[in-house]
Order: structure tokens, then sequence, then C-alpha cells
């Protein structure tokens, strides 16, 4: 089976550390750019993480975000609680944790990797509950995670 995503649009680039603020320290003096603030990754209610097919809702982690035209860069630290980011962590250690893309149909994409021999490891909403993520375990092909990002329209009136 050939690419098994929809579209290809890679938009983010995301890596696991475990301090966020000394890491981000880093990433802005390397890049000569201000160091960006830090946000956690919301409250439950918005939220609905999911872990391995069961509700998450002590699944957090703090994140920071740098541009480079449309492609971002995350640093995500997890909290202590297992989830995705966690599980990485401690598997893996410290780097890249995933290539993301923003997709349309996040069901059928979320099969077409399963399909290709990924396997869902977590996934919930963000913003203000108006989009939604999914992370796939690709670390024995790809050696890391592919996390899928759709929107919905935002509506003007």
């Amino acid at each position: 089976m050939n690419c098994p995503l929809k579209n290809t649009n890679l938009v983010q680039i995301g890596f696991i550390v475990r301090d966020i603020e000394k890491t981000k320290q880093e990433f802005a003096r390397f890049f000569d750019v201000p160091v960006p603030p830090t946000v956690n990754s919301g409250e439950y209610a918005v939220t609905k993480t999911e872990y391995r097919g069961e509700p998450a809702p002590k699944a957090q982690c703090q994140m920071t975000f740098f541009y480079f035209g449309d492609l971002q860069m995350e640093l995500i630290q997890p909290n202590e609680e297992p989830s995705a980011w966690r599980e990485y962590l401690e598997e893996h250690g410290e780097g890249i944790h995933h290539l993301a893309f923003q997709v349309n149909g996040m069901q059928v994409n979320i099969e077409n990797c399963e399909e290709w021999g990924m396997k869902l490891v977590q996934k919930g909403e963000y913003r203000r509950g108006n989009g939604r993520y999914a992370f796939l375990d690709a670390t024995d092909s790809l050696k890391m995670f592919v996390e899928l990002l759709e929107q919905d329209e935002e509506k003007t009136e």
C-alpha cells in the first residue's frame, strides 16, 4: 500500500522534551528568535483525550511553538500520567516525536494508517473543541508517531 494519507500537507514537527523551559531557550537561541510562551494542552472537558481507547482525563502536557513559514515546530513536555507523550519519552527518550499532517476526514485517514500498519494510540480535541488530533504509532516503520490534525471550517457571517 502506498501513502495512507489522502493529503500529505506536513504542518508540524513535534519534539518530546523533559524540560520545556530549558529546551525552548536553547531552540530560541539556536534560531535567534524570541522565546515563545508555554501553554497547557487544556482541560479534559474540551480535550476529551483518549489514550489506548480509554478516557485519559489526567493526560496533559506543556507545549510551545516555533513558526517557520507554514511549518510549525512543537516542543512537548508531558505530565506523569499515561499518554502518547509520556509513553514515547519513556521508551525512546527526548527527540523527534511526530510529524503532523493536516487532513480532511479524520476517521478515514486513521483507518488508512491502521491498514498501512500504524496503531492509533491517542486522540482528542484541541482549540475550542473545533479541532481534533490523532497520534498513530509508526515507530516500527518510520521511527516516530504520525499525528493527524483536522479543523472544522471557521464560519464567517
